[in-house]
């Protein structure tokens, strides 16, 4: 495919030059590493002592290595029974951050009347405090099980199901567009890993942040350098 780097770190394939955000009415998130530094699942399992083990099963399921993500979930929960809730409030106050852009990004979205969701393989107990903090429209996210103050090492079941994989941020994307009455074209989809490929797939401009290089060779924009907010130099 032909790419036009932009400038410096920024790179695009396939897309109308002329668009602008006003285009759009929706613009969707992976969180972990994407909205936020860190993936939150690794820094949990660094209370456990198994953030290496942890790790490598979150880096292998990015890169699409492993591509049961589902699997993957349940093989690194399994690993994180026992962990302290104290432990999760301290990954969020000390080692969480919104990446450079975010909102300044955000801030551009709504005002030009775009609605903004957080769709996660992450956690409600890190994405509800994003999403309050970002002022974001939706979210949705894995809701950890816990027992006495400790991670069981599960999930816990919602409407949708149990555990939000790429096929569930695809649907999710699908449905709150169908909600809106809107074309999925006329949504964005912004990620890193494989399993942002399905919702990225199906809106009209997907964008690759930071990103595993089979994320970036299929997206038509790379933000390889920089914050998020370097999309508005995209779509203005």
């Amino acid at each position: 495919m032909p790419s036009t780097e932009l400038s410096p770190g920024l790179v695009i394939q396939n897309i109308d030059a002329a668009l602008r955000l006003q285009d759009f009415k929706l613009i969707a998130f992976d969180m972990d590493s994407t909205l936020i530094n860190i993936e939150c699942i690794d820094e949990i399992a660094d209370a456990a002592g198994r953030k290496a083990e942890v790790a490598a099963i979150t880096e292998a399921a990015m890169q699409g290595v492993i591509t049961d993500f589902k699997e993957s979930l349940r093989r690194r929960l399994a690993l994180l029974k026992g962990v302290p809730v104290s432990h999760l409030e301290a990954v969020f106050a000390e080692r969480l951050r919104f990446n450079p852009g975010a909102q300044e990004l955000m801030a551009a979205a709504r005002a030009a009347g775009l609605k903004t969701l957080l769709v996660s393989g992450g956690f409600t107990f890190f994405a509800d405090r994003v999403k309050a903090g970002l002022g974001m429209d939706f979210a949705r996210a894995n809701r950890l099980e816990m027992e006495d103050g400790h991670l069981t090492g599960r999930l816990i079941e919602q409407s949708w199901g149990d555990i939000c994989d790429g096929a569930e941020k695809r649907r999710t994307l699908l449905e709150v567009a169908s909600l809106m009455g809107i074309d999925p074209q006329q949504a964005i989809a912004v990620g890193d890993g494989a399993n942002d490929l399905p919702m990225m797939g199906v809106a009209g401009v997907s964008v690759a942040y930071h990103a595993k290089p089979a994320v970036r060779a299929q997206a038509k924009v790379a933000i390889n350098s920089g914050g998020l907010d370097r999309l508005l130099e995209v779509l203005r």
